[in-house]
């Protein structure tokens, strides 16, 4: 089922409890969003490969294919749209495991449907990019992030990041040697530190470094936070 995507844009959401899914439409389109609905893996990937969505949102949970199996042949063709995962297990390991597959933010159900709207567009403030337009890429070691461009060079080679992931490096890297607690990554890059954990952090760092490779420039501060140091 498909609403045109209005001014905010299309955003795909794959979840097969019909009263769940309705109610996240609604709350969407109210925001201004086109929503596609889709009950089952299968269909919801090929809508994913077919619409190009500015975003979408994933039940775990699915008929025939999981959200996270969605997610990581998106990933693994190069579809770096960004994703929620709506999950029932709030638990470390759904975490983590979505984390590494490339997936933007979480939603634990039952959940406020405003702040599911609150995500989506959060993830999208960050994946536009338009605040850094002005700002020059910035350097650090061997690692070239462009605000503008959105893209992020290791050695020369590019390095394909999640939204989440470069607005975290960009965050880090805004002001080198600069230590960040969890708390203030949080905040400053989610945008809503009350609703995550200092889990979702840790996870995220880890991808961006692996991602990096021997280039990285994060550094770990024990007991207190996160730097970008060459």
């Amino acid at each position: 089922m498909t609403v045109d995507a209005a001014q905010r844009g299309l955003v795909l959401v794959v979840e097969d409890e019909p009263a769940i899914a309705d109610l996240v439409r609604l709350y969407l389109t109210r925001d201004g969003f086109g929503v596609h609905l889709e009950r089952d893996g299968e269909a919801g990937l090929a809508a994913a490969r077919r619409l190009r969505p500015v975003a979408c949102v994933l039940d775990i949970a699915l008929p025939g294919l999981a959200g996270t199996e969605i997610c990581r042949r998106l990933r693994a063709a190069g579809d770096w749209t960004p994703v929620i995962f709506l999950t029932a297990r709030d638990d470390e390991v759904d975490r983590v495991v979505g984390l590494e597959l490339g997936a933007d933010d979480y939603v634990t159900k039952p959940f406020s449907p405003r702040e599911l709207v609150a995500r989506v567009r959060a993830v999208l403030r960050r994946t536009s990019g338009t605040p850094g337009t002005a700002e020059r890429p910035r350097v650090l070691g061997a690692v070239v992030l462009d605000p503008a461009r959105r893209t992020v060079t290791a050695g020369g080679a590019p390095v394909q990041l999640t939204s989440t992931e470069f607005d975290l490096l960009a965050h880090l890297m805004a002001r080198p040697g600069r230590v960040f607690t969890r708390e203030e990554l949080l905040a400053g890059v989610w945008g809503y530190a009350a609703h995550a954990g200092s889990r979702t952090v840790d996870v995220h760092v880890a991808q961006v470094r692996a991602k990096l490779g021997p280039d990285s420039v994060i550094r770990t501060h024990r007991g207190v936070g996160y730097a970008a140091d060459a």
